[in-house]
């Protein structure tokens, strides 16, 4: 797994604390940015994310409902990797806040078990997690 998708499901998961991964990419390059963004969007999808998911989002990102990210998502515009570079974090937090909504769910349903998902399995590897950073 690479560092950008290890960093975004162990934020999703509560692995990572946000304002570490909030500073990590904003240490990143703009157009890192924009491919994290890009990244995000597919876990999103591959999470299953419903347009029922965005209030919650919202509400778990912190960002205001009327920043232009959040109005995206309550018109299920995921793709905001075209977002003005200012804006480019608080759509960061929000796709994050989404993944995590829709991989819980996803867990809980279809993971209960367990999963050979590698994305659901950073903590057991020992070269990852906010210690490794």
């Amino acid at each position: 797994m690479y560092e950008r998708e290890l960093i975004t499901n162990e934020l999703a998961q509560g692995i990572r604390p946000m304002p570490q991964g909030v500073a990590w990419f904003a240490d990143l390059a703009e157009g890192e940015q924009r491919l994290a963004l890009r990244e995000l969007t597919q876990f999103c999808l591959q999470a299953h994310a419903t347009e029922k998911d965005a209030e919650e989002a919202i509400a778990r990102s912190g960002i205001r409902p009327t920043h232009t990210p959040a109005v995206m998502l309550t018109r299920w515009r995921l793709h905001m990797a075209g977002l003005p570079p200012y804006d480019l974090p608080r759509a960061f937090r929000l796709l994050v806040a989404l993944l995590a909504v829709a991989d819980a769910r996803r867990r809980e349903r279809h993971c209960v078990d367990g999963c050979a998902h590698e994305w659901h399995q950073p903590a057991a590897r020992p070269d990852t997690g906010p210690a490794a950073s």
